[in-house]
């Protein structure tokens, strides 16, 4: 057992538990290794460790062990674990979120599953934005996000024995999803640290220059700013201010790199390289203490913030003023409350040790975008997009719908025409029916025919306006109105042997022959993946008959081929082409 592992035992509030779960963990993951060569259970004691630091709950500490033992990509099959077996020893709680993190891999399509996608020019704000609310609407909960954004921390310590497109593919998706998600959270510790570490493996070049030139300046102002403290200790004494701590903060690498850009590349414009942090008691005592640091030091015009009368969007309070310690000396001071500190420093993670305490009707209002779930520190539970489902195309873009949408709704999102010729859909390589509900996160493929044309029946599941219209306008214009209703299935009969009866004056003399089989086959009785009414002829080789166990072949001109599944045909054509047989009955 690793240092690290004693420690978090020691330090958790249930020793046995997380006892517990280690062992279980370590008997799932075994000596299986990480495409970095990091073995998974060394990983998972990391997250674990991350997620202490952060000072989150022994669940989540738990389910951070855990995240890793369900991946059906990686562990071998018999270490394979199911979110039953979890569920039975540890709850259902954890089960759940060990459950959703390892769906949050379907997040990684657009980076790992798309070989067309180019790595050397990042994706438009656009697409990036709707990956970020997929993960969102995916995770459902807090916990599995500050889990994943745990695992990130430690996958990039460890990400040097990758190949070098796999760094800047995981550098990329580091400084595109998961640093601004962690800004969002307002965990400026997690942000700052995934900012850095990216920023090592995109710009290299620029990452040692920064820390060639700004080492020493760090050091220098940091033995500065030592000596000054006490100083500044005695003022807050005489000007009978109550605080509780008096420290500094070097600010980040890539933070530092951003704000360069802005200021030329000139050092000496940067002010808050190295900033004092004041803690103080009240929100009255940091505006005190504003007044006395100006009474005492020259302010810079323009630099004071106050982030108390208006929070920064991810709930950060302080007050912001940048003064001359000295003649030469400029330093940016922050002063903020206890509670403002931690929230700085952890964001949401700092309500797990007083959430009981918080005002919602108050504090709720902070957070903007957390705004529309009330009882969001209760619940831990992420519904923002409760009513949407995020999908992607074969080419990594993602089709934001609403939620109950089908693979028509997909193709008509796509373009009119791809839906005005839906046939069939596939989800990850496997045909699924054309009601099927979407989820987040499929790959949908949508197969056309130039023959089919959109059904009045699918106005009955179809969810989105768009796609309602098309259908409507459509069928409007094939079918003119009667003085009566007729049925929907006759209307579509009707269009079906409309364009059989042009193709069969063309064929001449199979004309006799097709109409036989048309009425042999009672087409209108058959159903294939659970859906009727889909274009289908009788295998000439085994004839099967309406109590005969059947399935379809799905050819490219012919649309389906019924064949007896005992048929010696249909067996070969399995093997060959597995992923063109659908299920076939009468029933």
């Amino acid at each position: 057992m690793s240092n690290h592992i004693k420690k978090l035992i020691k330090n958790s509030k249930n020793p046995k538990f997380i006892e517990e779960v280690f062992e279980f963990s370590k008997e799932a993951y075994g000596d299986k290794k990480r495409p970095s060569g990091e073995s998974y259970l060394d990983h998972a004691v990391s997250v674990a460790t991350i997620l202490d630091q952060m000072h989150l709950d022994q669940t989540t500490i738990a389910a951070g062990l855990l995240h890793d033992v369900t991946d059906t990509t990686s562990l071998s099959p018999e270490k394979k674990v199911d979110v039953k077996e979890i569920e039975k020893k540890f709850g259902k709680e954890i089960s759940l979120i060990v459950k959703r993190t390892s769906d949050i891999k379907k997040i990684y399509y657009p980076f790992y599953g798309n070989k067309d996608v180019n790595v050397t020019s990042p994706f438009s704000r656009e697409k990036v934005e709707n990956i970020r609310k997929m993960f969102l609407a995916i995770a459902t909960d807090l916990r599995v996000v500050l889990i994943e954004l745990a695992s990130r921390i430690d996958g990039l310590h460890n990400i040097a024995k990758l190949p070098t497109q796999q760094q800047t593919l995981y550098a990329t998706e580091t400084m595109e999803i998961f640093a601004p998600m962690a800004n969002r959270l307002g965990l400026w510790e997690v942000k700052s640290q995934l900012e850095d570490l990216a920023f090592a493996y995109l710009f290299p070049e620029k990452f040692t220059w920064m820390q060639n030139n700004i080492k020493e300046k760090y050091e220098q102002r940091q033995k500065y700013l030592k000596k000054f403290i006490p100083h500044l200790k005695r003022i807050l004494i005489q000007e009978r201010v109550k605080f509780s701590t008096i420290d500094y903060r070097a600010k980040s690498y890539w933070s530092t790199y951003v704000k360069l850009l802005k200021k030329d590349m000139d050092l000496e414009r940067i002010h808050d390289l190295v900033a004092l942090r004041v803690i103080v008691s009240d929100v009255q005592a940091c505006y005190k203490t504003l007044g006395i640091l100006h009474k005492h030091y020259k302010p810079i015009s323009g630099e004071i913030d106050d982030y108390i009368a208006k929070p920064k969007p991810n709930g950060y309070k302080s007050l912001h003023t940048t003064v001359y310690l000295e003649k030469d000396r400029i330093s940016e001071i922050q002063i903020r409350t206890e509670e403002m500190h931690k929230e700085a420093e952890y964001g949401v993670c700092a309500h797990w040790s007083y959430k009981e305490k918080i005002n919602l009707q108050k504090e709720g209002d902070t957070f903007s975008w957390t705004s529309k779930i009330p009882e969001f520190w209760q619940t831990f539970k992420i519904d923002f997009f409760a009513n949407q489902i995020f999908v992607f195309t074969p080419r990594g873009d993602i089709i934001p719908l609403p939620k109950g949408s089908t693979p028509v709704d997909f193709a008509y999102a796509i373009h009119s025409e791809i839906g005005n010729h839906c046939d069939s859909a596939k989800v990850g390589g496997k045909i699924i029916p054309l009601t099927e509900h979407l989820k987040s996160g499929d790959i949908v493929e949508i197969i056309t025919n130039k023959k089919r044309k959109p059904s009045q029946d699918w106005l009955k599941f179809v969810k989105t306006d768009f796609a309602k219209n098309h259908i409507k306008k459509f069928n409007e214009v094939k079918i003119s109105p009667s003085i009566f209703s007729i049925p929907s299935f006759i209307k579509k009969k009707i269009v079906e042997i409309s364009e059989k009866a042009i193709a069969y004056r063309k064929a001449g003399k199979k004309i006799r022959a097709e109409k036989k089989q048309i009425k042999k086959e009672k087409l209108g009785q058959i159903y294939l993946a659970g859906q009727k009414g889909i274009m289908v002829t009788i295998a000439k080789c085994c004839l099967p008959q309406p109590n005969d166990h059947a399935k379809a072949y799905l050819t490219r001109y012919r649309a389906a081929v019924l064949h007896k599944t005992s048929c010696q045909n249909l067996q070969k054509l399995s093997q060959k082409f597995p992923e063109k047989i659908i299920d076939a009955s009468w029933k």
